[in-house]
């Protein structure tokens, strides 16, 4: 063998080796700085989902206007999301990222900073702070023939000291959320394209299996982090804390909702240093570079020669859009994509509306506070929908399904998890006993309607202003909206340990050997209600494991049923139109329905209605599981047809390719009889001798 051969064959495999191990290394640390950022990007989201109800009191708003503003992150997205996936392909990738991640990070930065320019908060028309005095105003009690305007005298004054949270400060707070969804654009789309671009063949479902799965420490660290700043109230370190006299249970709690998105804003801003240190593209094995360096080789001069003609800018641009106008009408004629499309936006819709508003629900249905309904998302269902995004990643790759498989794999979740939701409705909780909402105000009778319930004997001569939230509780397990509107005399305590003494609207109810006195709070659920919310607990763990299943086939099916060319594109495009028609709509019109079922709302000091003190309970829990439930329903007669459309398809492509064998096969025998004619007599008397 000649020697200089052998020098080749080992300075070929040695490179060879050295290429291998660093196109490895190289998808590692991409692998690591795109998990990183997916858990920072789901942390700024979780974040974003616990303290939607918190950000509603604090600038008194709707939940339908809540709901737009948690609706502005995908405003952003739809800004910029289809260039970004289509150009961005053709650009530097890991650069893209790590750009978006900074944007993103300024975008949570900048929804704190309204905090900074507000007044203090005012949870109560009897409470203003002046932090030179270091008191508050006192609760008002039933004086006969008493004067109303001091009461709301403090509201008016405001000593320079409160700002209206009637403001429009809160579109800063929109604002920040938009910028936020700019920068989480490029994420997914050119995260996955480069993710598969360069994983081995057929381990891209298993890696995003483990980057989905490792992305899930965001919520589970997001809703840590909201939880411990739930707690603490939203003037921590302006005002003094003792003169606080509502709890983190109070309806009209606010917590430090501002730190959570500086810890965020600051966590996304580190996430995205890794990616401005990575390649555009990874190199690719010996193997494949091997037959591009011989493709080199072996071009003749005209084609180096046409190599070199420069090209136009101008005319690169138009080319640009040429195709991507080309590839967007190519994805858009292709009906088991529009029909996947359509299905996951119904789908995208009622997932958007449970997370969006189901801390308020327990909050609202189970009393619990907004500091334990974090804990019970966090560390409970999180937990459990990664473990099953984990798990469907395993099925995938184990069983090894077609496409129509996984279609089918998906319908039989779809239907599992519409069965299991179903259940929910029988954990409501009735209605709390308000007196002057559920209740007459003496509290004997019920009311058909808590529109202008008309005030009691036991409180007509009290002149107190209905329009107050400050609810207390009598020994008669009624919740009363007022002191004053309980027909309270006289008060002992301070701030949180307050009680109130010779209450006639307590007395009316006919209750023996009870002191007619109220404290202040309103009065926790009954144990039946709590039994509820652990079951409630129990049900939303097996529906969120059965529902994690199917994420990874159905980030799959996005892009399997599209030319491999146009797949970044059709993720970009699918996350754009669910996002713009599901994630933005979707909070929307599910907070004006909840809307509908508030009973008291609070007054700002221009007569302006603010944010809802308390919910009819039965009725948000029956519109908010029923619109969910219809979504769900609808998503299952959309796979229905969807397997259908796929069935159709796919055999005729079969037909097709069987009809193209059988023609192809009788071309070939339709040639060989021809060639026979040309056959030398001696050659072809041989052939028959043979046969």
């Amino acid at each position: 063998m000649d020697p200089n051969q052998d020098l080749n064959k080992t300075a070929e495999t040695q490179p060879s080796k050295q290429e291998k191990s660093k196109c490895c290394d190289g998808f590692k640390i991409f692998l690591a700085a795109l998990s990183f950022t997916f858990i920072s990007r789901a942390l700024s989201g979780a974040i974003m989902k616990s303290s939607i109800t918190q950000i509603e009191r604090r600038f008194d708003l709707t939940s339908s206007v809540a709901g737009l503003i948690d609706g502005s992150f995908e405003i952003g997205n739809l800004f910029v999301i289809v260039f970004v996936s289509y150009f961005g392909s053709k650009l530097h990738r890991p650069k893209v990222i790590g750009i978006g991640c900074f944007i993103m990070g300024i975008g949570s930065i900048l929804t704190a900073l309204p905090h900074f320019f507000m007044g203090y908060y005012r949870y109560s028309k009897e409470a203003y702070f002046n932090p030179q005095e270091n008191s508050t105003s006192s609760l008002a009690t039933c004086s006969i023939n008493q004067n109303l305007l001091h009461k709301t005298s403090p509201e008016k004054e405001g000593k320079g000291w409160e700002k209206d949270s009637d403001s429009y400060i809160w579109v800063y707070v929109l604002m920040g959320n938009l910028l936020r969804g700019i920068g989480e654009s490029p994420i997914q789309p050119l995260g996955i394209s480069y993710l598969d671009d360069f994983a081995k063949e057929g381990e891209t479902s298993f890696y995003m299996g483990i980057l989905l799965s490792i992305a899930m420490i965001g919520p589970i660290l997001g809703f840590t982090v909201g939880s411990v700043f739930s707690k603490m109230y939203v003037d921590i370190g302006y005002v003094d804390l003792s003169n606080i006299r509502i709890t983190p249970k109070d309806s009209r709690w606010v917590g430090a909702w501002w730190l959570s998105f500086l810890f965020a804003g600051l966590l996304s801003v580190m996430s995205s240093i890794p990616f401005f240190f990575l390649p555009k593209n990874l190199d690719k094995p010996q193997k494949k570079r091997k037959i591009s360096v011989s493709l080199h080789v072996f071009k003749t001069n005209e084609e180096r020669s046409q190599m070199t003609i420069p090209i136009d800018p101008g005319q690169k641009v138009t080319e640009n859009i040429t195709g991507f106008l080309q590839s967007l009408k190519s994805i858009l004629t292709n009906p088991l994509y529009v029909l996947f499309l359509f299905l996951t936006l119904i789908q995208f819709s009622a997932y958007i509306g449970i997370i969006t508003f189901v801390f308020k629900y327990i909050e609202q249905q189970y009393g619990q506070s907004a500091s334990s309904t974090n804990i019970v998302l966090g560390f409970i269902t999180i937990p459990t929908i990664a473990s099953g995004m984990f798990t469907g990643g395993y099925i995938i790759r184990k069983f090894k399904f077609t496409l129509l498989g996984t279609a089918k794999y998906l319908f039989c979740i779809n239907i599992l998890t519409l069965l299991l939701y179903l259940l929910n409705f029988a954990l409501i909780c009735e209605n709390k006993s308000v007196a002057g909402l559920t209740l007459t105000y003496d509290g004997n009778n019920p009311v058909s309607s808590h529109i202008n319930v008309p005030l009691s004997y036991c409180n007509s001569d009290c002149n107190c202003d209905e329009s107050e939230w400050e609810p207390v509780c009598g020994d008669n397990g009624i919740t009363y909206i007022s002191p004053c509107l309980a027909g309270c005399k006289s008060s002992s305590g301070n701030k949180k340990s307050m009680v109130f003494y010779n209450c006639s609207c307590v007395e009316a109810t006919g209750f023996q050997n009870k002191s007619n006195s109220v404290i202040l709070g309103a009065c926790p659920r009954d144990g039946q209600c709590i039994k509820k919310f652990y079951m409630y607990i129990v049900v939303q763990i097996l529906n969120s494991f059965t529902s994690s299943l199917g994420s990874v086939s159905t980030i799959m099916l996005v892009y399997k049923n599209v030319q491999p060319e146009l797949k970044s594109l059709a993720v970009g495009f699918h996350t754009l139109t669910i996002r713009a028609l599901g994630g933005i709509l979707a909070p929307i019109y599910f907070g004006a329905l909840i809307d509908r079922s508030c009973m008291k709302w609070s007054i700002s000091s221009s007569g302006k209605q603010g944010s809802c003190r308390i919910y009819n309970s039965s009725l948000y829990g029956k519109t908010f599981l029923g619109l969910i439930e219809s979504l769900k329903f609808t998503t299952v007669i959309l796979f229905i047809i969807f397997i259908y459309a796929m069935k159709k398809v796919y055999k005729e492509k079969d037909t097709k390719a069987s009809e193209n064998r059988r023609k192809s096969v009788n071309e070939a025998n339709v040639e060989f009889l021809n060639n026979d004619v040309y056959f030398e007599p001696s050659a072809k008397a041989n052939c028959e001798s043979h046969m």
